[in-house]
C-alpha cells in the first residue's frame, strides 16, 4: 500500500480541526469590532448633545435632540434605550452630561447581548 492511500482523506480532517479553531477566532474578531464600532459611534453622539446643550442660551432638550439626530431613530431603536441629560459639575464649573445606555446582541444578529453605558460631557456657556 503506497503512503498517498493512507493519507487519503486526512485533508478534509485538517481542515476541520483548522476550521474548528480559527472560526470562532474569527467570530470574536468581528463582535469586537462591532462593539467598538457601536460604542465610539454612541461617545460622539453623546459628546455631541452635550456640547449642544452646554451653547449659551440652549436647553437640555437641545442636547436631546442633537444626539439623536447624530445616530438616527432607528439606531436608538435597535441598540439603546434613549440618552438622558442630567447637569453635574466638572472640577467646579457647571456642565452636562448625556449618558445613553447601549446593548449590542451576538454579531448584531441576537442572543446574549453586551452591555455599556457612554457618556459625553461639556461646560455649560455663560451668556
Amino acid at each position: 500500500m503506497s503512503t498517498r492511500r493512507a493519507e487519503a482523506g486526512s485533508a478534509v480532517v485538517d481542515f476541520v480541526l483548522v476550521l474548528a479553531v480559527l472560526l470562532p477566532l474569527f467570530l470574536g474578531i468581528l463582535q469586537l469590532a462591532l462593539v467598538l464600532h457601536i460604542r465610539n459611534t454612541f461617545a460622539s453622539a453623546a459628546a455631541e448633545g452635550a456640547r449642544a446643550a452646554a451653547v449659551a442660551g440652549a436647553t437640555p432638550q437641545d442636547g436631546i435632540d442633537t444626539a439623536a439626530s447624530h445616530l438616527g431613530s432607528e439606531f436608538f431603536a435597535e441598540f439603546a434605550k434613549p440618552p438622558v441629560i442630567r447637569p453635574t459639575d466638572l472640577g467646579g464649573a457647571p456642565a452636562y452630561e448625556v449618558t445613553i445606555e447601549v446593548e449590542v446582541p451576538a454579531l448584531g444578529l441576537g442572543g446574549p447581548a453586551v452591555g455599556f453605558t457612554v457618556s459625553g460631557n461639556a461646560v455649560r456657556e455663560l451668556p
